[in-house]
């Protein structure tokens, strides 16, 4: 069989050789076929375009695909202390730290352990903050909720479950709301495991 050169064989059968039977009918494929002529190409653009595509399938798709960016979750670490108070730091402040004997000012929502809310010093509706001030005092202030504010930052904030022995063991002890009804609700359940998520805004 004859060698052809590249350009030619791009052609349709009419510009190749072929052997027609003597009894076979003439054909005029130059007029039958001549729509379907291919233009020629250079050997330069066909060999550059069979290299790329042959780039392309011998990429592994999984790896040509941008991979994501993985972060790691961040795990919030539950501290126990040896009154049975446990608690989270949602955010670590970065100001003054609350000693034993301090005074603070605080904003804190408080709920029962099943998540029902029972008081808060931030209106759930408005925004606005009514800040309570506690002294860092056993005495005048819930023992759990004194360990959990000492040791915090300012801006930092906290969330503690209390449990009824080192809460609310008589009603002189601090946070209590001022009206009668939330007061209400929230002796009615200090007998029970109190969550407070608390954020220290002063060190007075």
């Amino acid at each position: 069989m004859d060698a052809h050169p590249f350009q030619t064989l791009l052609h349709f059968p009419c510009t190749s050789k072929f052997t027609r039977p003597k009894d076979a009918m003439p054909i005029d494929f130059k007029c039958k076929y001549s729509s379907l002529e291919i233009k020629r190409l250079s050997r330069r653009m066909v060999l550059k375009f069979c290299g790329f595509n042959t780039l392309l399938l011998s990429i592994n798709p999984v790896l040509a695909a941008p991979m994501p960016e993985m972060k790691e979750p961040e795990v919030i670490r539950t501290l126990k202390l040896a009154s049975g108070v446990r608690f989270q730091e949602i955010i670590e402040g970065e100001g003054s730290e609350a000693q034993e004997g301090d005074t603070v000012e605080v904003n804190y929502v408080c709920r029962r352990s099943n998540g029902y809310f029972v008081h808060s010093t931030v209106d759930q509706f408005s925004g606005e903050s009514s800040p309570v001030i506690l002294p860092l005092d056993e005495n005048q202030t819930i023992k759990g909720l004194k360990e959990v504010l000492i040791g915090m930052k300012v801006g930092g904030k906290r969330r503690a479950l209390i449990p009824p022995s080192v809460g609310y063991v008589n009603e002189n002890l601090k946070p209590v709301p001022d009206e009668f009804g939330p007061r209400r609700s929230l002796f009615s359940h200090a007998t029970e495991p109190l969550i407070f998520e608390v954020q220290l805004l002063k060190v007075l």
